[in-house]
């Protein structure tokens, strides 16, 4: 497909360090409230399936959101539905604090992604609406790279604050950051998007899904990103009561264990960032994914052996994760590349298979009682074989 060798100046007015802010923050809600679940489920009197609910319930919402969003910032561009999408994620964060019961609190989370939803794919899409082809595969690891902190440090955070002041106040914390960061979209962000489409109707939005689709390519991609890009999810969802009622952690001591297992993303991100001018993405793809598939596997013989511990348990799922953060931004360029003049759309089906496969492997996980790392391990290990099976199929 043809492609811009150069940037247009109002691009180049896009300042990355504020794109990448934009689209770490799509998921901050996801992993900040990690921490306060057990402590959310017994302030509100339920149970933990059911705080275990308000992460599949973002997670759908994720999910089903993307497809809009990306047709709409196609059609009318990039930054007044991003301003629209922001405005919407403010106000479900705004309805959590005061939750009274978890059906209100499911709500809120429900509201909370369908307005998040907005940054991630308007972020990966202006992203690439400022980059050559050429460029586009470092730019996307830098994005990665920052957005890997997302996970990292986000439920450090909000198992200090829960610990410290309640679980409400962790929604409180990022109301406020939600709404300083949309006042400098208001602000200092320009359009990026350059080639308005028209806005189709929904046959026509869903064929050119399935346009998408036929590239086996992007297909490849596609679904192996969507694998290691969520995969750790099913970790997350049952991290506070695996690691509290079977491992004797404290929430804020959950908080710094997922991001030590999450900071392995970073590690591997910013080692995609490196090598990408030197190895092809499709190698550098099954690189990670190799590594996915190994500590999965090795995580699956510990627990089985009864030798698990907390050391025992983070360190395959570092192992695990640094082979996400080599996998996930390969993948994403290489989907992207195949499309770059659908990025929003494209972007749109990238996000909606991520966050689809996201709530299956948190359904997966925390439908065994969560005194148990093996379904974890099965989790992620399912993950790596599908991933593998797809990237034997892109070029």
């Amino acid at each position: 497909m043809p492609d811009d060798t150069s940037d247009p100046p109002a691009a180049r007015r896009a300042p990355l360090a504020l794109l990448v802010a934009v689209t770490m923050t799509g998921t901050v809600a996801l992993h900040i409230f990690v921490p306060a679940l057990a402590a959310a489920a017994a302030d509100l009197g339920t149970t933990a399936a059911a705080a275990q609910a308000t992460i599949t319930v973002y997670l759908v919402g994720l999910a089903g959101g993307q497809l809009v969003y990306g047709p709409l910032s196609d059609r009318y561009g990039r930054r007044p539905v991003l301003i629209g999408g922001l405005s919407l994620y403010l106000a479900g964060l705004l309805l959590a604090i005061p939750a009274p019961s978890i059906g209100v609190l499911l709500a809120a989370r429900l509201l909370q992604s369908l307005g998040a939803c907005s940054c991630l794919v308007i972020g990966r899409a202006m992203v690439r609406d400022v980059s050559t082809r050429e460029d586009a595969a470092r730019k996307l690891a830098i994005l990665v790279t920052a957005m890997t902190l997302t996970p990292a440090l986000a439920p450090a955070i909000g198992g200090v604050v829960s610990q410290a002041f309640g679980w409400r106040a962790v929604f409180a914390l990022l109301a406020g950051t939600v709404a300083v960061l949309t006042a400098l979209v208001v602000l200092t962000l320009p359009e990026t998007n350059r080639h308005r489409m028209a806005l189709p109707g929904v046959g026509a939005v869903a064929a050119a899904y399935l346009r998408l689709l036929r590239i086996p390519v992007l297909r490849a991609y596609l679904v192996a990103g969507a694998c290691g890009g969520t995969s750790l999810y099913a970790f997350l969802a049952v991290a506070p009561f695996l690691l509290v009622d079977r491992l004797g952690r404290s929430p804020q001591e959950v908080g710094f264990d997922c991001l030590a297992v999450v900071f392995g993303m970073v590690a591997g991100a910013v080692l995609a960032s490196r090598i990408a001018a030197r190895v092809s993405i499709r190698r550098a793809a099954r690189g990670g994914n190799l590594l996915c598939i190994a500590s999965a596997l090795i995580l699956l013989a510990i627990d089985r052996s009864g030798a698990l511990t907390v050391v025992s348990l983070i360190v395959p799922l570092f192992a695990y994760a640094v082979g996400v953060g080599l996998l996930s931004p390969n993948a994403v360029a290489g989907l992207m590349n195949m499309a770059p003049h659908a990025a929003g759309s494209a972007s749109s089906l990238y996000g909606f298979t991520q966050m689809a496969f996201g709530a299956l492997f948190t359904v997966a996980a925390s439908s065994w009682p969560a005194t148990s790392a093996t379904p974890v391990a099965l989790t992620l290990l399912a993950a790596g074989l599908v991933a593998a099976a797809a990237l034997r199929r892109a070029s």
